[in-house]
């Protein structure tokens, strides 16, 4: 699976095997939110302040892509959140392959009634990946969590489906604390990120959200609304990837949102936000 392997380096760091991901594709479940209504512009930025992989549905691709500036790992996104926060699938692996992806995503929920076509959507899908030799990123959906022991033993189950079904790399939602998401990272032999999941009132809790998760040993941090919401985004992925690749501290990170807006330099404009 030598095609499987160079496609993970576009995405994974070579020398830490971390990853930080900002995913791009609120616009069908959200509509065109604050942070994304400029595409190309966010895609500029995000890469600017080091972020090793975006994460966008199939229509927005030619939208996103500069043709110019620092390089970004692509992610397409084969599953939509409808209205109702069921999932469609809406693009193939052959045809992300036609863009240029370096690995494709699928959202999975793993909790009631539509937990069965969910299944069977990403065993279908992961045949088709390692046919092509395309990775396969799976956002883990556990549905209604609950708290305490149930909220960890949910996630684990969730992350572990998604290892067995085929998944090279697993999203997951973030269980509160280092020592209950390190239960979850155990279970799972295929690398697991959290997601960065709601916007935090504060950008401190958010980054000590992801200094947590990587004590509890995840392969990084898979954050869109926490970022491409800041009001300096650059900033806030240079901060997100002196944790997540440095071992930085949280102090030391927030040193980076007090910096000069990274800027996009191909667009001379400052992103609408």
């Amino acid at each position: 699976m030598l095609g499987k392997a160079i496609r993970m380096e576009r995405i994974m760091d070579r020398t830490t095997k971390k990853t930080v991901l900002a995913p791009l594709i609120h616009g069908v479940g959200m509509g065109p939110i604050e942070g994304i209504k400029d595409i190309m512009n966010t895609v500029d930025v995000v890469s600017l302040g080091g972020a090793n992989a975006v994460i966008l549905h199939k229509g927005i691709v030619a939208g996103g892509h500069r043709r110019r500036g620092t390089d970004i790992g692509l992610i397409i996104h084969l599953t939509a959140t409808l209205e109702n926060g069921k999932q469609a699938l809406v693009t193939s692996v052959e045809e992300a392959i036609t863009m240029g992806a370096d690995a494709v995503s699928v959202r999975i929920g793993v909790d009631g009634p539509d937990e069965e076509p969910m299944l069977k959507l990403l065993g279908e899908v992961s045949r088709d990946a390692s046919r092509w030799g395309m990775p396969l990123f799976a956002l883990m959906d556990p549905g209604s969590v609950g708290d305490g022991k149930n909220q960890v033993q949910n996630l684990m189950r969730a992350a572990r489906i998604g290892a067995e079904l085929g998944a090279d790399l697993v999203r997951i939602p973030y269980s509160g604390s280092a020592d209950s998401f390190k239960e979850v990272v155990s279970v799972c032999p295929v690398p697991l990120v959290a997601i960065g999941g709601e916007k935090k009132a504060r950008e401190k809790e958010f980054l000590e959200m992801v200094h947590a998760v990587m004590e509890a040993g995840a392969s990084g941090i898979s954050a869109g609304r926490n970022i491409f919401q800041y009001k300096k985004p650059g900033n806030m992925i240079k901060a997100i990837s002196q944790i997540v690749h440095k071992g930085s501290s949280v102090s030391k990170a927030l040193e980076s949102l007090k910096e000069k807006p990274i800027e996009s330099s191909i667009f001379a404009k400052t992103p609408i936000w």
